[in-house]
């Protein structure tokens, strides 16, 4: 079980013994099941809802028929697990839970998008919830995630059954992360892409000439990629929620938003911004005329597009172990819920070497954009660089994926943090923040009339994929090709 997190962090960055928070935020099981959560995103007023002591183990009601449009449309609701412990609340930020959904229209191959409310148990929501139009046979997946510590699904008149809802394997738990009929969606969804029914769109193309970055590329995963969702709702002064659409925004204007801080929100909402690029969007049929991005879309779009090496959850994934040991059966059950391919064997060394190849060399090409773009949390980093680099090195080291240990290779990336601990400086490679452009200015590298910015980064060399790396301190530039390559 993880540690209970700071009241202050929210995003992945931070992390307790084996996550690290970010800012905001059955295998046909019995009638319960329970979640072990991690973060938000955003940290709102939390009123008289900030108690010093908060019971962060609260349990989510499931509606009756949740795949249909009135289970859809009925509000979840939040209770706390043990009444004993103190109460929870959906307006509270550190116990917050949200659900997304996604619609696939096998007949015109659309695909919408339709965030279900959570309410506090009892209790009304400030605007009810819009029904979704549904098409005929429309099959529709759902996703979970939670800012608090453990979360329960209860079942309501057979909805986890009829949901076919998911959330660990063999009695072990994944933790924040459960879906409900998941690998039914994605595979309709990934049969009609294969049949040219579905479009779905390039990545497209970075302000720093390379392709933007999918939720399953180095530069962007952490510890524990593939998590949470993009959902984020309306709290009024009152406490009470309100699904996000501009007719609620407009009426409530009292309220602000209440976000669950994701890996697919952090790349879909900020950096992706910060690189110029755009995310995929489907019509959102709680705000008619809007679009919105969705964790269903963005694992669809990094199957579908994202280059090797491609991130897939590892089998040292703290939600896919049990008791700190490798399970391949909740490994696999983890997977099928993000459109992933089962493993047979997920190695967690490569996944570091990847993890340290590629993602320390994409941050420091990138860092003259994210060093100007705002950090997603105050409270953790002081630039959304800085909390880039903060999130590496805690996934990297001891506390996350223990990749200081596997691979016997010292952190790439260093932070300097304040009294406070917020991180307010950093290095890449050798490089301080700010570095380039400021006379300590990396080459660039040409090979084959393909040019690397910094020098950093993947190319071929007679046909095998050959990874550059600068290295400041050295002033040298490391290539490594793979063995059976003739570069």
């Amino acid at each position: 079980m993880r540690k209970q997190r700071s009241p202050i962090t929210r995003y992945r960055g931070f992390r307790r013994s084996r996550f690290s928070p970010l800012l905001l935020t059955v295998l046909l099981v019995p009638t319960v099941l329970v979640l072990v959560a991690a973060a938000a995103f955003v940290l709102p007023k939390l009123g008289s809802h900030a108690a010093a002591a908060i019971n962060s183990d609260c349990t989510l009601i499931v509606p009756r028929d949740p795949l249909s449009a009135r289970g859809l449309s009925t509000p979840y609701q939040l209770v706390a697990t043990d009444a004993a412990n103190g109460a929870c609340n959906e307006a509270n930020a550190m116990q917050a839970a949200f659900v997304q959904a996604a619609a696939f229209d096998p007949v015109t191959g659309k695909i919408a998008v339709y965030d279900p409310l959570v309410t506090d148990q009892g209790t009304q929501p400030a605007v009810a919830p819009v029904v979704p139009t549904l098409p005929k046979g429309a099959i529709v997946g759902i996703w979970f995630g939670s800012n608090g510590n453990n979360l329960t699904l209860q079942d309501s008149d057979g909805s986890l059954k009829a949901g076919r809802c998911v959330n660990g394997a063999n009695g072990s738990l994944f933790g924040q992360f459960a879906y409900c009929n998941a690998p039914n969606f994605f595979r309709a969804a990934n049969e009609a892409i294969m049949n040219g029914k579905v479009r779905v769109p390039p990545l497209g193309r970075a302000k720093d000439g390379r392709t933007c970055p999918s939720v399953r590329d180095f530069s962007v995963v952490d510890m524990d990629q593939s998590d949470n969702v993009t959902t984020t709702y309306l709290v009024t002064a009152s406490g009470q929620t309100a699904q996000m659409t501009t007719a609620n925004t407009n009426a409530l204007q009292d309220a602000h938003p209440l976000a669950n801080g994701s890996d697919n929100r952090l790349l879909a909402q900020i950096l992706d911004k910060s690189l110029g690029c755009t995310p995929w969007m489907a019509n959102d049929l709680a705000n008619p005329g809007a679009v919105a991005t969705a964790l269903p879309l963005d694992e669809l779009q990094a199957a579908a597009h994202q280059r090797a090496p491609v991130a897939l959850v590892p089998e040292n994934d703290p939600m896919v172990v049990t008791n700190n040991m490798p399970d391949i059966n909740k490994l696999n059950a983890y997977r099928v819920g993000v459109d992933q391919p089962k493993a047979g064997d997920a190695n967690s060394g490569l996944y570091c070497t990847n993890l340290r190849k590629i993602a320390p060399g994409r941050l420091l090409a990138d860092m003259r954009f994210t060093l100007a773009s705002p950090s997603p949390d105050a409270a953790v980093a002081n630039s959304l660089l800085t909390f880039l680099e903060q999130r590496y090195v805690t996934s990297y080291e001891e506390n996350g994926l223990n990749c200081l240990g596997l691979l016997k290779q010292p952190d790439p990336i260093t932070v300097t943090k304040d009294a406070n601990g917020i991180a307010i400086d950093g290095s890449i490679n050798g490089v301080k923040n700010g570095g380039q452009g400021q006379g300590d200015t990396s080459p660039n590298c040409v090979i084959n009339g393909t040019v690397l910015t910094g020098c950093t980064g993947t190319t071929n060399i007679n046909g095998q994929p050959c990874t550059f790396a600068f290295d400041a301190n050295t002033r040298q530039v490391q290539i490594k090709c793979p063995a059976n390559g003739n570069p």
